[in-house]
């Protein structure tokens, strides 16, 4: 499993950090599971200002995180999931979100927290959506990440 080595991380308080979290509908499971985590870790670091933005798909992703960070939030949470099929449109729609996502980030200097899920199969994703019986938690990880980095931006100037 791809958590291997993963830092251990604590919360912190980031109450007064506003974030968005901004989520694909495809692969409902899957994504409930990722909203979840991202809830989850949203509570343990005591944010109270987080707004949930749903998109089509993961494509859609950097497009309204881009809308999100350009609106001054904190800190954006990017949520979905591609599972590949027989077409090349798995790779294109990865490299889109992930290139879209990286530069909305530098773009804006607002940590972008990379929930997407580029899986082989549907189980793959299951067993990274944080649901009861998951090994990972990708939805918590990814908030957790975006939180600690705004936190960081913070003391870096």
């Amino acid at each position: 499993m791809s958590g291997h080595g993963a830092p251990a991380t604590q919360p912190v308080d980031c109450s007064d950090l506003r974030v968005a979290v901004v989520a694909a509908s495809w692969h409902t499971q899957v994504m409930d599971g990722l909203l979840a985590g991202a809830h989850r870790a949203l509570e343990q670091f005591s944010v109270t200002r987080a707004d949930v933005v749903r998109v089509p798909g993961t494509f859609e992703l950097p497009v309204v995180a881009d809308a999100c960070a350009a609106q001054g939030y904190d800190a954006v949470v990017a949520l979905g999931v591609v599972i590949r099929g027989g077409t090349p449109h798995f790779e294109y729609v990865c490299s889109a979100a992930t290139d879209g996502l990286l530069r909305v980030s530098l773009d804006h200097r607002v940590p972008v927290g990379f929930g997407v899920l580029t899986c082989d199969t549907e189980q793959q994703a299951l067993d990274r959506a944080g649901l009861e019986g998951s090994a990972e938690d990708k939805g918590h990880e990814a908030t957790s990440a975006a939180l600690l980095t705004a936190r960081t931006l913070r003391t870096v100037g």
